[in-house]
């Protein structure tokens, strides 16, 4: 595992210590598994927590206004949702911005790709294409970065379940 994904691995394991709470209380559910943030953050920034924001979209995930707000205005510790800087600082931070995915797939989470499923594949192309466009084909170069981890991280899955 390169050390961004050791990182981010860090940042989503110790959660509530980065102090990030949502605007409003009634946030509980967290559909995507931390696999597939691994690496829908390897395909589209390969997790690069330098950058802060390219177009519009900040963070390791790419995180839009749009997407932020739709998600709740989740905030970290000592922001408000309606400060100058809450949505690059949450969008900026690994934790908060995974809570706003976590979010944003409570709210419009689907079976993009007909396999009678809602995972991780659904997950990954309604994050960058969004809900009401994501059965189209995701551009090639996300989706080979997307697909290659998610079929590396379940060939370590296996290794350590033969061990």
């Amino acid at each position: 595992m390169s050390s961004c994904l050791i990182y981010l691995s860090m940042c989503l394991a110790i959660g509530t210590s980065l102090g990030v709470r949502a605007a409003d209380d009634d946030f509980q559910g967290k559909p995507i598994t931390e696999t597939c943030l691994i690496c829908m953050c390897e395909a589209l920034s390969g997790c690069n927590a330098t950058a802060v924001c390219v177009n519009g979209a900040c963070g390791i995930f790419r995180i839009t206004w749009d997407q932020w707000v739709d998600s709740g205005r989740l905030v970290v510790e000592g922001d408000t949702a309606l400060s100058d800087d809450a949505f690059p600082n949450c969008a900026n931070n690994p934790r908060c911005a995974a809570d706003t995915l976590q979010s944003y797939m409570v709210k419009y989470g689907q079976d993009c790709n007909d396999d009678q499923q809602e995972n991780c594949l659904d997950y990954g192309a309604i994050h960058y294409m969004g809900p009401f466009n994501c059965k189209a084909d995701m551009p090639y170069t996300y989706e080979s970065i997307f697909k290659r981890c998610l079929k590396g991280s379940q060939r370590e899955q296996q290794q350590r379940n033969l061990n």
